[in-house]
């Protein structure tokens, strides 16, 4: 029995080809080529190309990958490291940067480095040559050093790493100086900052903005306490912070690296007999779900992680294009929330 009948129908049992679809479609080889291959635009018109894709897939056909490759030079896969695999924040980066690279027929590795503070095991040993470029996010400087030295086009994520091929992030900057505002203009004026104990960009970007900030109004930070990102180090830290003596004026209020700090310290107001906000105003960072779980609920700086994910992917896919990439630092917002209030002074 032939493969193929007269009408251009495959026969059961045979993989289809691009030709099929070429049939199926009334068009040209080059033009599915170019239509599966992403390149269609400016070439094809929309109707064409949806009508390709529409053949392609009544036909269940699967482009060859490892035909591809060769010819092409490219895998058509990215590299994406993050601090860890379990966090809600990073998920969303995940989840933004797998929509894109679908939509352009790549696929997307995950890599953990933990915590983003130490050195990374060498991931580019054996795979190399498996990978067209990389995404990393909130890494130290220390474990940069085996993406930098990879020779892999790099997109760095909430930095400023100056050795990488594009930079994509979010204002961190910006979101702590909307902290700031929002208790400056409560009446607060002597802060204490809960610090991420974490070597990287954007911590640092964190504290400094907030104390510029509060400088510029005449605030000031009167306490600062570092902690490992977790509610319990925040508990531990927070304690510490408020439970201090010294000659100084006490703080108002707590400003938070983020939300787990800042859930630690709700825990720490509590045992030490603290309402909050009433006699303490706590603020957090990412808007995590963690922040509408807690009582009160938390004021925190909301960040498009999934607008990063997607970013940091098409940066990466112009930089493979040749293109040049500026900077980009997404805008973030703060949500006012039960957490903070006027400061015990002006009550």
């Amino acid at each position: 029995m032939p493969e193929k009948n007269a009408a251009g129908h495959r026969g059961p049992g045979r993989t289809p080809t691009g030709h099929d679809v070429a049939g199926a479609a009334g068009v040209s080889q080059a033009t599915v080529s170019l239509v599966l291959g992403g390149k269609w635009e400016g070439r094809v018109s929309p109707r064409t190309a949806e009508t390709v894709r529409a053949a392609a897939r009544a036909l269940g056909y699967r482009p060859n990958l490892a035909a591809r490759t060769l010819r092409m030079g490219r895998t058509r896969t990215a590299l994406l490291v993050v601090p860890a695999l379990t966090g809600e924040f990073f998920a969303a980066v995940h989840q933004g940067a797998v929509e894109v690279a679908t939509a352009h027929d790549f696929g997307v590795v995950l890599y953990p480095s933990p915590e983003g503070v130490e050195r990374a095991p060498d991931p580019f040993a054996s795979a190399r040559t498996a990978l067209d470029g990389v995404i990393a996010s909130s890494m130290a400087p220390e474990a940069l050093a085996t993406l930098r030295g990879a020779g892999l086009p790099l997109v760095m994520l909430d930095s400023d790493e100056g050795a990488c091929d594009a930079v994509v992030g979010v204002d961190v900057a910006d979101g702590m100086r909307q902290v700031t505002a929002h208790l400056l203009a409560a009446g607060h004026r002597h802060v204490a900052h809960l610090a991420a104990e974490v070597d990287s960009w954007t911590f640092a970007v964190r504290e400094s903005a907030l104390r510029e900030a509060l400088r510029a109004q005449g605030g000031a930070v009167v306490r600062t306490g570092r902690a490992p990102l977790s509610v319990r180090g925040g508990l531990a830290a927070a304690t510490r912070l408020l439970t201090a003596e010294g000659n100084g004026p006490a703080p108002t209020a707590l400003v938070c690296d983020s939300d787990l700090l800042a859930a630690g310290a709700l825990k720490a107001a509590r045992r030490l007999g603290l309402r909050v906000p009433e006699e303490l105003s706590v603020t957090g960072f990412d808007d995590l779900m963690l922040a509408t779980a807690v009582e009160p609920e938390l004021t925190t700086v909301r960040l498009p992680a999934e607008r990063v994910g997607a970013a940091g992917m098409r940066a990466l896919l112009a930089v493979l294009e040749g293109e040049r990439v500026e900077t980009a630092r997404l805008p973030v917002h703060l949500v006012a929330r039960g957490s903070t209030g006027p400061c015990p002074t002006t009550r």
